[in-house]
């Protein structure tokens, strides 16, 4: 008798991990250079979960996240799949395109100059 190693417990269309795509780390990293240039923010982490990927962005390195970007496949058709989320927690954007879900934190870009 031989034995066969165990197959895939998983079906073949759930990846292993969720993660962002090149045009959405395009966006994400083109927002995020322009923020560190405004010395508005200092340091990222990137987390690539079974269910959702997190883009998290720090004022300093040893801080909690000031901003959350999750990307969570699974709400596509209910919440939305993209979101941002505050220091505290509270869901301050939801979208099912990143670009508007961004705007957001465009906007703090912008101010008046005297």
């Amino acid at each position: 008798m031989t034995l066969q190693p165990p197959t895939s417990i998983q079906p073949r269309n759930i990846p292993a991990q969720v993660a962002f795509q090149r045009g959405e780390l395009n966006l994400i990293m083109s927002l995020y250079g322009r923020m560190v240039a405004a010395d508005e923010w200092r340091d990222y982490g990137i987390s690539l979960l079974r269910d959702m990927a997190v883009f998290s962005i720090f004022r300093r390195t040893a801080e909690h996240p000031l901003y959350r970007i999750e990307k969570c496949p699974k709400l596509r058709a209910k919440q939305k799949e993209y979101a941002l989320i505050g220091a505290d927690g509270q869901v301050l954007k939801r979208g099912h395109d990143l670009k508007s879900v961004l705007r957001v934190l465009e906007r703090k870009l912008i101010r008046v100059v005297n």
